[in-house]
C-alpha cells in the first residue's frame, strides 16, 4: 500500500500535543537525550527491531526465490531439482521472480520492501536444526538450541538491552513475542504486551489515584527504605526498587501518550495514514508503528514484535491464498518502518534508520517441494532480512542448494559459498550484532559473526 511520506514537520505538530506530559523528564527533548545514552559510548549508537513473522514462511516467495523457468513444475525437473516454485498455483496475476541485478532476486511476495532493496541484507542457507515452531523460534530468539522446546539462554534482545538500555524507561519492549533473561539484570527482562490496550492499561495510573502529595510521600518512604544497610545487600530490594522507580516514572512522564494511536492528534493522524491503519488492532502496520514510536520517543532501546502470522500453511488453499499476502503485509510494513525511521533527525545529521538494526526471521521454511495436499510442511533451510544500522546494504550472504534447498558452507568474511567454510545458523547471525556493539563472548554462541554482513 502506497502510504504518505512522514514529514519532520508533522511529527513536531504531533509533538506538540504530547509534549506537556513529558514535563518531569524534561519533556519529549529529555526523552530523545534518553534514547540517545548508552553504557559504551565508544560502541555504535544503535537501537534494534526484531520483526517475528510467526508460522514457518515460504522463502520461495520472498527471501531466497527460485526462476519458475529454470524450475518448472514438471515431473522430470523436480525429481531432478527437488525444488517447485510453483508461481502459477498462486493467487496472484503473473506472479514471477524479481530480479534486482545479477545474483540479486526476490520472490513475488517482498511488497514494497523491494523499492528499498539498497539497505537490504538477506542471509540464505540458515540451517535451524530443528522442525518444531517453538524449537525454531527459539533457537533464533536466543541463539542457542532449546533444549528440547525449552529456550536456553537470555534472548538477544535481552543481552542488546543489557548492554546499550540501561537509561531508557523500558529498556526491552515486546509485543507478541516470549523473551528469555538468565543471569543478565534485572531491568534488561523485556516488558512483554499481547496488545496496544495492555501496554497503555500498564503505562497509565491505575484507580484509584492517590493524593500527588500522597504519592510523593509514599515513594520518598520506598526510596528511603531502599538505602538503608539491608536493603543494599538485598540484590531482590534493589531490583524491585529499581523497577518502582522506573515505573513511576513511565507514569508520570505520560508515555503511554506516544502510544495512543486512537487519539485524534496531528501526530496519531500522520501515523494511521503512513502504517495504513484506521483501528488500532493488531495489524501489522500498528505493530510496526508501535516499534518506531518506543525507540523514537526514548522510551525503548531493543523492540520485539510478532509482525505478522498464518504462516503455517500446510494445505493448498492456505498455501495459495494466505502465505504470500500474510507475508507480504510483513514486508509492507517494515517498508514503512524504513521511510518513517529515514525521514526523522537522529539529532547529529544522521537518520534514526542510520542508528536502528531491523532483523526480520520466522522458525523454519516450507518444503520446496509442494505435499500431496498442495501446501508445504516444514523445512530446514531458512533465511532472513536485516536492514538499518550498520548492515551492508544489497548484500547476500549464503546460499541454499539448488538440489532441495540445502543448506551450503559460506565463508563468513565474504559471504560466498566455500567447501573450507561453515552452514550459518540463527546463531551467526546474533553473534554479528553482538560483535558489532561491543558484547564480549559471554553469551557463548560458539560462533563467530558474519563481518561480510557489515559495512566496513
Amino acid at each position: 500500500m502506497a502510504s504518505k511520506k512522514l514529514t519532520r514537520r508533522g511529527f513536531l505538530k504531533g509533538a506538540v500535543a504530547i509534549g506537556a506530559g513529558a514535563a518531569s523528564l524534561g519533556g519529549l527533548e529529555s526523552l530523545g537525550r534518553l534514547a540517545h545514552a548508552q553504557l559504551n559510548p565508544d560502541a555504535p549508537q544503535r537501537h534494534y527491531i526484531f520483526c517475528y513473522f510467526g508460522g514457518g514462511w515460504d522463502v520461495l516467495l520472498s527471501l531466497d526465490p527460485r526462476d519458475p523457468r529454470d524450475f518448472p513444475s514438471t515431473s522430470f525437473s523436480m525429481q531432478r531439482t527437488r525444488i517447485q516454485p510453483a508461481y502459477e498455483q498462486l493467487n496472484m496475476m503473473d506472479a514471477d521472480i524479481v530480479r534486482v541485478d545479477e545474483g540479486l532476486s526476490f520472490g513475488p511476495y517482498m511488497g514494497d520492501l523491494i523499492n528499498h532493496v539498497d539497505k537490504l541484507a538477506v542471509v540464505r542457507g540458515l540451517n535451524m536444526e530443528t522442525l518444531a515452531h517453538e524449537g525454531g523460534r527459539r533457537r533464533f530468539l536466543t541463539g542457542k538450541p532449546p533444549s528440547g522446546n525449552m529456550a536456553r539462554g537470555s534472548s538477544a534482545s535481552t543481552w542488546l538491552a543489557g548492554q546499550l538500555g540501561r537509561n531508557e524507561l523500558i529498556p526491552n519492549l515486546s509485543l507478541r513475542v516470549e523473551s528469555y533473561n538468565k543471569d543478565l539484570p534485572n531491568y534488561a527482562t523485556a516488558m512483554r504486551v499481547n496488545s496496544i490496550p495492555d501496554l497503555l492499561r500498564a503505562l497509565k495510573p491505575a484507580n484509584p489515584i492517590l493524593d500527588p502529595k500522597l504519592s510523593r510521600q509514599i515513594a520518598a518512604s520506598l526510596s528511603d527504605a531502599a538505602k538503608c544497610p539491608p536493603a543494599l545487600r538485598s540484590k531482590s530490594w534493589q531490583a524491585a526498587e529499581f523497577a518502582r522507580a522506573k515505573g513511576d516514572d513511565m507514569v508520570v512522564s505520560d508515555v503511554a501518550g506516544q502510544f495512543d494511536f486512537g487519539a485524534n492528534s496531528v501526530e496519531m493522524e500522520i501515523l494511521r495514514d503512513h502504517y495504513g491503519f484506521n483501528r488500532v488492532d493488531n495489524s501489522p502496520g500498528v505493530s510496526a508503528a508501535f516499534a518506531v514510536q518506543a525507540l523514537t520517543t526514548g522510551v525503548s532501546r531493543v523492540v520485539s514484535v510478532g509482525l505478522t502470522g498464518g504462516l503455517d500453511t500446510h494445505d493448498g488453499g492456505a498455501w495459495s491464498n494466505n502465505q504470500g499476502p500474510n507475508q507480504m503485509r510483513g514486508w509492507n510494513a517494515i517498508a514503512r518502518m524504513v521511510e518513517d525511521l529515514e525521514s526523522r533527525d537522529y539529532g547529529d545529521g544522521s537518520s534514526w534508520l542510520d542508528h536502528t538494526t531491523i532483523l526480520a526471521f520466522s522458525e523454519f521454511s516450507r518444503t520446496p517441494l509442494l505435499n500431496a495436499r498442495g501446501g508445504r510442511d516444514h523445512h530446514l533451510t531458512n533465511s532472513c532480512l536485516l536492514v538499518g544500522g550498520g548492515i551492508k546494504g544489497r548484500t547476500v550472504i549464503g546460499k541454499s542448494s539448488d538440489v532441495a534447498m540445502g543448506s551450503l558452507a559460506i565463508d563468513t568474511r565474504t559471504g560466498l559459498p566455500s567447501p573450507d567454510g561453515e552452514v550459518l545458523k540463527p546463531e551467526h547471525v546474533l553473534r554479528t550484532l553482538f560483535d558489532e556493539v561491543g558484547i564480549d563472548r559471554t553469551p557463548d554462541l560458539r560462533v563467530d559473526g558474519i563481518p561480510a554482513l557489515l559495512k566496513s
